[in-house]
């Protein structure tokens, strides 16, 4: 099978697994959301602060070097495995240790308590990480998504199931507990069963000096990624307590789901660009194109749900966040930079360059801090305000400088891929507005979703139809690649 048919077919098996897991997603998030209260979800994000830090070190950077690397032998996946065994036990004691101390920082009156054990409970998940992290760099390294998506499916709707039952019984906090210790079990499990790879009892030095040499440079992005994405919601949560935190979180949660549909073509992007080192010319045609699909697709819906957040949370979700509406409408722009970053930042790791990305996260962590201390007593939507910001002003300006100095590409030409979406959404967003201007008068709130979103969905979709007719061809060329058992001869306008 060609480099091409494997890449459509991880494409069609990432978004099968993100389609139909952001579906379960969704509908455990629509109905937890319904039956918990925003404190409930502030409770969980403080927590996941303090977790999601410890748990950069847990897999080390070690499942991009197995990606990435082009010579893989056994010792090196022994010795990555039981490294991240090892660090999830010390890392799990460890907070079963400080849990307490770590709470009482956080000043919430009447909850530190129940703040202290959700901590305790959510570190199992170092372990499960740890457990699932050299399989699924196996998975991803030969294309083989169809077992992830299987593992992610099943995961998402059990742990799901439980999360939900247990909430209607009167759990509360412990409901969003209960799912994600659910779903880590269940998803160990699958993963294990589809795998042939077992751990030998074995650890290399050496092996390990070959591994960190690559993966030091993403631990180190890692950390600072933290900073990036979870100073925010670390302060939210210091300063303005858990509730503006659960306001904060919804907001950011809802806007993820969708940042994670983006993301299939950037998941699929590493290990593929990887096979294409080597071969600059067909690197750069594959970048061109993988922005191309990624912008088509990222600015409407983020524009879109930007749109229509009025309307679109407290239809879902009830009217107790509608607060969190002006927050995700500032959020939604953020989203269309970590797509574009995604394709970007992975073209850099594809060429064994991540300790570039690992100098523009150091400047995007202290900016983001020194932002959000800065403006967090203003409340929650002028720290969303700064992080759009500086997205705008950092990050998405020098991925792309960083591509055009590996692979020789042309800002232009990046450009080039991005107009067309950038002006269809901007039509869109117009009609959708004007639609409802003129029919709130008429409609309830959940009429004017469903006519806004149509008439969304069919002015864009007219306006690439006319403005780039030959990109629907190629649309429905891969599709039929994708779908396709036969070795076909590779298309040398799309990704070869």
């Amino acid at each position: 099978m060609s480099l091409k048919q494997k890449a459509v077919k991880g494409v069609v098996w990432s978004v099968i697994q993100k389609l139909g897991g952001q579906t379960i997603s969704f509908l455990v998030f629509f109905l937890l959301a319904r039956l918990l209260d925003p404190t409930d979800f502030g409770l969980v994000a403080m927590a996941s602060v303090y977790l999601a830090f410890l748990q950069v070190f847990v897999d080390q950077g070690f499942a991009e070097a197995i990606v990435q690397r082009k010579n893989l032998e056994r010792e090196h996946l022994d010795t990555a495995f039981w490294i991240s065994v090892g660090s999830s036990a010390i890392l799990m004691g460890l907070t079963m240790v400080i849990a307490g101390p770590i709470a009482h920082k956080f000043k919430s009156p009447g909850l530190t308590s129940e703040l202290t054990l959700v901590i305790r409970w959510l570190s199992v998940g170092f372990v499960f990480s740890a457990l699932n992290s050299v399989q699924q760099a196996l998975f991803r390294r030969n294309l083989a998504f169809k077992s992830l998506a299987m593992r992610s499916l099943l995961a998402t709707l059990v742990g799901g199931t439980v999360g939900v039952t247990m909430a209607i019984s009167g759990f509360g906090v412990w409901s969003l507990v209960g799912q994600q210790i659910v779903n880590g079990t269940v998803g160990i499990i699958v993963l294990w069963k589809a795998s042939d790879w077992r751990p030998g009892f074995r650890v290399s030095a050496s092996h390990f000096k070959d591994l960190f040499g690559f993966s030091a440079s993403i631990l180190g992005f890692n950390v600072l990624n933290f900073f990036n994405r979870r100073a925010d919601d670390f302060l939210i949560g210091y300063f303005l307590g858990p509730a503006a935190l659960g306001y904060y979180t919804v907001a950011y949660r809802i806007l993820l789901m969708v940042t994670d549909l983006m993301r299939t073509l950037s998941k699929v992007a590493l290990p593929a660009f990887a096979q294409l080192q080597e071969e600059p010319e067909r690197l750069r045609r594959a970048y061109y194109k993988a922005i191309q699909l990624t912008s088509l697709i990222a600015i409407p819906t983020f524009c879109g749900l930007a749109a229509l957040a009025p309307e679109l949370l407290p239809s879902l979700f009830g009217t107790q966040w509608t607060d969190s509406i002006r927050i995700m409408q500032i959020l939604a722009f953020i989203g269309i930079v970590h797509a574009l970053n995604n394709i970007s930042v992975n073209t850099i790791k594809a060429m064994g360059k991540p300790d570039w990305i690992l100098k523009v996260n150091v400047v995007n962590a202290v900016l983001n801090v020194t932002a959000f201390v800065i403006v967090v007593k203003y409340g929650v939507w002028a720290v969303a305000t700064a992080y759009v910001i500086r997205g705008y002003l950092i990050p998405l300006p020098t991925f792309i400088l960083m591509a055009r100095k590996l692979i020789n590409t042309k800002i232009s030409t990046y450009l080039r891929q991005c107009r067309t979406p950038i002006l269809g959404s901007m039509a869109t967003v117009a009609v959708m507005l004007g639609a409802k201007s003129v029919l709130e008068a008429w409609l309830d709130i959940y009429g004017l979703l469903v006519v806004c979103g149509v008439l969304g969905a069919v002015t864009y979709i007219g306006f690439i139809w006319l403005a780039e007719p030959p990109l629907f061809p190629q649309l429905v060329g891969l599709v039929k690649l994708a779908t396709s058992k036969k070795k076909k001869k590779l298309d040398p306008q799309g990704l070869s």
